[in-house]
């Protein structure tokens, strides 16, 4: 084994174990990367820049043009599809259509008397609500004000009632999710395409599986009665204001736009994913000014929409940037060979790289809590499994994509979870232990799809 293969392993176990510990995810990534890079700079390395990226003549300068053309590629490609998607669905949550449509869906949960065949049903419908409102806090939080209190009223105790709230952001598929984008691109494909001929083939029995195994466990423990009782806090969502029923229709828009307007359906007319978002955003920020006749209000509701933008890329789109380096450091060091070629030398083909990566991606999102964190660390790394082991870039990206999702709600540390627990008054381990059965069961259908379906 050679230095930087030596000193990338080394590296990469000393970053795991400070994301463990709490140090910011952005820069230990970023850190990483540039010091593996360093150390193969070192040992007489010089070609790590991306692929038509001039040198600037001095191979440690290289190092920042490296973080500079990153940087580029991410603002205009998939940062900018995941920065409009987040600016869409803040701009949702402020004009309270994304509130609304959580109200409209609780509804059909208030007429039934079933106890756990509600609890499936919610989570269902949460995964459903899911689709439009990607983020995990933000839905967790609507869902913890809609939903908890029926799912508590009909009898279910208040640890089910969060589990099943914290699992309703588990399958992270869907044409909106910042992560998604971020696979696709990846992948190589656009997002309706990968939504539509990739994810759904193996996640459709996901749903059911997992609503099922929250049916049977959730009256498992609350038989058994092992929640630990924990301080209890009240759920507070944002104040919303108030909107028309049909509102809730908006946040499904951008979604019909980018299926109407594919190879699904009008194939002559192409539209992105952030020109479906902005057309979305314009024609719904004409009907409020329509409605509320008040331009002023209209105009701070519509910049809220930039400031999501904003947000977004300090958060998720900075660290899509500092997990490319480190994939690069990785990659520029041989390590990432080495561990390919040890696979390939214990028989496995691409179906177990894809296990390998996709447990990779679980595993450090339950232990860090950060799904997009771990996802973007490894994502880039399956185009050189497949360069190496061959298979479908697309169908390996579904099972490692999810796993951060997935692995998530029943993270001890995850946001989502947490909240949740304390609003039951339990600690975040009672839904951890209430979790993971359904999760695995989740996992492990959508790899036996992926398998049959797409590999």
């Amino acid at each position: 084994m050679t230095i930087p293969i030596i000193t990338a392993a080394l590296i990469t176990i000393v970053a795991g174990w400070m994301i463990i510990k709490r140090y910011p995810v952005h820069i230990v990534l970023l850190a990483s990367g540039l010091i593996i890079i360093g150390i193969c700079i070192l040992c007489g390395t010089t070609q790590f820049l991306p692929k038509g990226t001039k040198t600037t003549g001095f191979v440690w300068f290289d190092l920042i043009e490296l973080i500079n053309a990153i940087t580029k590629k991410q603002v205009v490609g998939v940062g900018l599809i995941i920065m409009t998607c987040g600016g869409f669905a803040g701009y949702m949550s402020q004009i309270g259509a994304a509130n609304r449509l959580v109200q409209l869906c609780a509804e059909p949960l208030r007429a039934l008397s079933k106890p756990y065949f509600v609890l499936a049903l919610a989570y269902l419908i949460g995964q459903g609500i899911n689709l439009v409102v990607v983020s995990a806090a933000g839905l967790t939080m609507l869902l913890l004000v809609a939903f908890y209190p029926i799912l508590v009223g009909v009898g279910v105790s208040r640890g089910a009632a969060a589990a099943c709230i914290a699992c309703c952001s588990a399958i992270a598929a869907g044409p909106l999710f910042g992560t998604q984008q971020l696979a696709a691109k990846v992948a190589n494909v656009d997002s309706m395409t990968y939504f539509v001929e990739w994810q759904l083939s193996a996640c459709w029995l996901a749903y059911i599986v997992t609503a099922v195994a929250i049916f049977f466990t959730a009256k498992y423990y609350d038989a058994k009665k092992v929640d630990i009782a924990d301080e209890v806090q009240e759920a507070k969502a944002p104040v919303a204001r108030e909107c028309p029923k049909w509102y809730a229709v908006f946040p499904f828009v951008p979604i019909v736009l980018l299926f109407v307007f594919s190879k699904f359906g009008i194939a002559s007319i192409k539209l992105s994913t952030p020109s479906a978002l902005m057309l979305t955003w314009i024609v719904v920020a004409i009907i409020e000014l329509i409605r509320l006749r008040d331009a002023k209000l209209v105009m701070k509701d519509c910049l809220v929409f930039f400031k999501k933008m904003g947000a977004l890329f300090g958060g998720v789109v900075a660290l899509v940037i500092c997990a490319e380096v480190f994939a690069t450091g990785l990659r520029v060091s041989g390590l990432v060979s080495e561990i390919i070629g040890a696979a390939k030398g214990f028989g496995f083909g691409v179906g177990g790289m894809t296990f390998v990566l996709s447990g990779l991606v679980g595993i450090v999102t339950f232990l860090t809590g950060s799904g997009v964190g771990a996802f973007s660390a490894f994502a880039n790394l399956s185009i050189d499994v497949q360069n190496q082991v061959g298979g479908n870039l697309p169908a390996m990206m579904v099972p490692m994509h999810l796993a951060c999702s997935i692995f998530r709600s029943m993270s001890p540390v995850a946001g989502c979870l947490i909240a949740a627990a304390l609003v039951a008054g339990v600690s975040p381990m009672s839904l951890v232990r209430r979790n993971w059965i359904p999760m695995c069961a989740c996992f492990g259908t959508i790899l036996l799809m992926n398998q049959f379906f797409n590999m």
